[in-house]
């Protein structure tokens, strides 16, 4: 008995369910079919084969489970790539034609509810192992379908792990446990797989072990090593487009809870205006990843966040320059992922402006003094 017969036997008979197959049921139906005639390695064999096509991500499986990876990308059958963490290299992965990746694309989808099909080309959500799924059909994507998964390992690392690793040049590790000893508001920024949400959670792993962390994110990321964690998960709407809850209503949520930090995974969306306001009621120490290329770009990604949520120009800066007291900028560099700026948020005339006041490059620092009268020097 071979395991490709058995798996085409369990496949027929998962062709009979309603609903999607769960890693589980494909489990137990491999063991129901093999009867006892395959020895225990050929049935774990069997069971990792047919999960991993039926209930897993197929061919990209292996990908996805290979420590190290962060993103699998498929821009079509023969176009496999792979992120180990020094840039996107060709993976040794191969469909036999498009329409194979389109069925693995919508069993995704479906596994978590959701539809990708003609009608609802696209598709962007939060797998049950966490992994973030985003799924193009044609025609909307021109050259067939198009997968990206995002590997979500939550960051476990401490500062000390980060310090270990060469993520903190100079100074900048004891400049940021001042800051969160200090309780000032930030934000971490950087570009994507900079290591925003690592340093974050190492970050809030050193806050004070009595308070009370209230964590916001799209998917759960953050794990800091702190002993008072609640964390709140936006969830996408149902079948019917309904049951939507985003970060915007969770930050709302997180002040009605009695935090000591409000934390928001990332902030990309309307949710600015409800953490910006929560961070001028008395919430000290609130913090969040940014995309930004460099810090001096913060207040113009602000900008453009809040007044798409529908706040003004001048408000947007008022409330930033008021909330907001550092941002502190990662770089993913051929050594590693490193802090290369802290920068200082001050008003300048209606706007909010960030200068460096630290600089790994030892540049140009024009706020090192207001830098050290925040993080060095005795509170008066």
């Amino acid at each position: 008995m071979s395991a490709p017969g058995l798996l085409d036997r369990v496949r027929a008979r998962l062709a009979l369910e309603a609903t999607p197959p769960t890693r589980a049921a494909v489990a137990a139906l491999v063991r129901d079919e093999a009867g006892g005639l395959l020895g225990d390695d050929d049935v774990l064999a069997a069971v990792r084969d047919a999960v991993d096509e039926l209930a897993g991500a197929g061919p990209l499986e292996p990908l996805l489970r290979t420590p190290g990876v962060t993103d699998v990308l498929v821009n079509g059958p023969e176009q496999v790539w792979v992120d180990r963490g020094s840039g996107l290299e060709p993976a040794p992965v191969r469909f036999p034609d498009d329409d194979a990746v389109r069925r693995l694309a919508v069993r995704l989808a479906a596994t978590v509810g959701r539809r990708l099909d003609d009608a609802a080309p696209w598709v962007d959500v939060g797998l049950a192992d966490g992994t973030r799924l985003h799924a193009v059909l044609p025609p909307v994507s021109g050259g067939g379908t198009c997968l990206s998964l995002r590997v979500l390992r939550r960051s476990t690392h401490t500062l000390a792990d980060l310090a270990s690793l060469g993520t903190f040049p100079g100074e900048s590790e004891e400049l940021l446990r001042s800051l969160v000893g200090r309780r000032l508001a930030f934000l971490v920024t950087g570009g994507t797989g900079s290591g925003k949400t690592t340093l974050l959670s190492a970050l809030l792993g050193a806050a004070d072990p009595g308070d009370r962390l209230v964590l916001c994110e799209d998917a759960a990321e953050l794990a800091p090593a702190h002993p008072h964690v609640v964390r709140l998960v936006t969830r996408p709407p149902n079948v019917e487009g309904v049951g939507l809850v985003t970060l915007r209503d969770l930050v709302r949520q997180a002040l009605r809870m009695r935090p000591d930090r409000i934390v928001v995974g990332e902030v990309r969306g309307a949710e600015v205006t409800d953490l910006l306001a929560a961070l001028n009621t008395g919430h000290e120490g609130g913090c969040g990843t940014l995309h930004a290329n460099r810090p001096a770009e913060v207040p113009a990604r602000l900008e453009a966040l809040g007044v798409a949520a529908g706040l003004d120009r001048a408000a947007v800066h008022s409330q930033a320059a008021a909330a907001l007291s550092l941002v502190v900028h990662l770089r993913r560099t051929p050594q590693g992922r490193r802090v290369t700026e802290v920068g200082v948020l001050r008003r300048s005339g209606d706007q909010v402006v960030v200068e460096a006041g630290w600089r790994a490059d030892d540049g140009d620092c024009p706020a090192a003094g207001r830098l050290r009268r925040l993080l060095v020097e005795e509170p008066s």
